[in-house]
């Protein structure tokens, strides 16, 4: 057993121990319908192979399983790291297991996670730490791993870049909003994500710059300001209101040497090209290519205070 293992069951056979660990919670998506297409005897070795997987996910990354309810399990990790490389790989493995199919659809799971201080007894974790893991996997959707601010904070420069920011939300319990981050598991999005490395002739590329405007404001993301958010949260760079618009709603940033327009809305985001192409993107992104108008969950219109105009330019 490693070390660090160790280091935790040391505590968890104490009492009353403070420590600061990551709690992680996975739970199997749509159990009960699960149950209603197979019945009970398949089902139960469908939820019983992911408890499996989930657990040998968390053990194999210095985690300590805590408990298993039905179809959840917890488990506690001596880092940040160590709780997301958990994480990922329960994703992997859940998702492309041959034997993990219904009706023809994968089986899926969703994850949350907190680094915080716990208090550790009788084999058992306590604390605000786990509520808010807790509530990490009910923001969570089907294969998505959903985290903090301050598990984020304590990742390493690697996963760092492969967090992006979705929402705010006021959680249940809590008075204060918390930010919610998404880390992408994914290897393709993950790619996606990274900044562009210098490569030969790269010196002779034009600069490029992406300059956003609306009625009130104009911004421009270059090599010197990479990424902007847009919603209707007071902290975006561009602050649109509307019943349609999310408190997080898109966010733009410059990577590889591309505009990529990234929606984390529950409406999606819209672009009018100025060649007349439509588009639609909801929790996915895209390229924005030449000039047009963006649209927050709904099309744009050329008048509306709401309709974000950009345009691609050189220098």
């Amino acid at each position: 057993m490693p070390q660090s293992c160790e280091l935790v069951h040391t505590f968890l056979g104490g009492m009353g121990t403070d420590i600061e660990l990551a709690v992680l919670f996975s739970d199997v998506v749509g159990s009960t319908r699960i149950y209603e297409v197979l019945g009970d005897q398949r089902a139960r070795e469908i939820v019983s192979l992911c408890i499996d997987l989930m657990t040998a996910g968390a053990e194999q990354n210095n985690g300590t399983v805590i408990k298993t309810m039905g179809d959840e399990v917890m488990a506690t990790f001596p880092t940040a790291d160590d709780a997301l490389n958990a994480a990922a790989q329960i994703q992997r493995q859940i998702s492309t297991h041959p034997a993990l199919q219904v009706e023809g659809q994968s089986v899926a799971v969703r994850i949350g996670c907190h680094f915080g201080p716990v208090v550790l007894e009788s084999k058992d974790v306590f604390g605000a730490t786990v509520h808010t893991a807790n509530r990490m996997t009910s923001q969570a959707k089907s294969g998505q791993i959903m985290t903090t601010a301050a598990t984020v904070e304590r990742l390493s420069p690697e996963w760092r870049a492969s967090v992006r920011q979705i929402d705010i939300a006021l959680l249940k319990g809590q008075g204060a909003e918390v930010t919610l981050f998404e880390a992408i598991w994914h290897s393709e999005d993950v790619t996606s994500m990274l900044p562009s490395i210098a490569m030969g002739g790269s010196s002779d590329r034009k600069a490029q710059r992406l300059r956003l405007v609306t009625a009130e404001k104009e911004l421009v993301i270059d090599d010197q300001k990479q990424h902007i958010t847009i919603g209707r949260a007071d902290e975006n760079d561009f602050v649109i209101r509307g019943n349609l618009i999310s408190r997080i709603h898109a966010r733009i940033e410059l990577s590889r040497g591309k505009f990529l327009l990234i929606d984390q809305s529950t409406n999606g985001t819209f672009v009018n090209a100025a060649d007349g192409e439509e588009s639609f993107v909801r929790r996915d992104s895209m390229q924005l290519k030449g000039a047009g108008m963006i649209g927050l969950g709904k099309v744009p219109e050329a008048e509306s205070p709401q309709t974000i105009r950009f345009v691609c330019e050189e220098t």
